[in-house]
This record gives structure tokens, sequence and C-alpha cells, in this order.
């Protein structure tokens, strides 16, 4: 419901108007599933840049955390492509070879959630798109910020674990 949102209005709406229209979807979104618990799949991104930093991003709707680049798959996506499309979306990144690092199965806003979890090195700065993403910054992985979503811990977890064993 997002993403729809997000094409339609961003051509006609100014920006401020758009946050809020975002800021309610999310809201009907997180009550819908907690409602239907109808079975949803998305990504995540562990993005670094040359120094070994990681990307955070903060939305301009739900909790004002820091999280990871990520969303909602649409029916028949490919997670690759998801999340190629989502972090030009989110941060105006093109990348080509994203790293699988697995497949998390957990509860989203009460259902079933399949995550498919990728990281990639870039070289360019992220740029937020000022209506759903609001802030990205690159953070050294052992200072990141005390404010984050509740699935980043398990994520760079995830990724620490992948890079050591690299």
């Amino acid at each position: 419901m997002l993403h729809l949102i997000e094409k339609s209005a961003e051509r006609v709406l100014p920006a401020p108007l758009h946050r809020a229209l975002l800021q309610i979807a999310h809201r009907v979104r997180h009550r819908w599933r907690k409602w239907r618990k109808t079975p949803i799949s998305g990504i995540s991104v562990i993005v670094t840049n040359e120094a070994g930093e990681v990307m955070l991003l903060r939305h301009s709707y739900g909790p004002k955390a820091w999280g990871l680049p990520g969303g909602g798959m649409s029916p028949g996506e490919d997670p690759h492509d998801c999340a190629r499309r989502e972090l030009r979306e989110e941060v105006g990144l093109e990348v080509a070879a994203l790293k699988p690092l697995g497949v998390l199965n957990e509860t989203l806003s009460g259902s079933p959630h399949t995550s498919y979890l990728f990281t990639v090195e870039v070289n360019t700065l992220p740029q937020p798109d000022g209506r759903e993403i609001v802030e990205a910054r690159f953070f050294p992985d052992d200072a990141l910020p005390q404010l984050l979503t509740r699935n980043v811990p398990k994520r760079i977890a995830i990724w620490q674990a992948y890079k050591s064993d690299s």
C-alpha cells in the first residue's frame, strides 16, 4: 500500500503532505496486518561503504529509530530485484551484485513475514528521497546509534558473522 501511495503521490503532492499520508498509511497497514495475518515477504539490505561502515536510514513514518534499507516484495517479484528497487527508491543507489546472507522467518505487525537479507558495498553516498526516507548515513558497525528498529541488531549480527567467515 505504501508503494502505491509513494508512486502516485510523488508526482502530484508537495513533500510535507506526502509524508503525512505515508504516516497514515503506515498505521493503517500495521492494523490491517494484525487483523488479517496474511503472510508477507520483504527484503533488508546491509549497505556498506569502502570503510566498512553500515548505512542506516530513518523513515518519515513509523518509529523515529534508525533502520536498514528494505521493503515489501510485490507478488511474483524476485528478492534481488526487490532489493535493487528499494535501494533505488529509498536512497538513489543503483547496485548490481547483491550478496545473499540468508532468509529469516519472522512476525511483522502480527503477520508471518519472510525476509530476504542481502549485503552490498557501494562507493557513493545515499541520496534520501526526502519523502519516505528523511535521513541516511553511514556508521561504524561498532558505533551504531542507540535508537535502532527492532530488526537491525539481528541482521547486523548475521552480517558480522558473514564478514568474519569471509
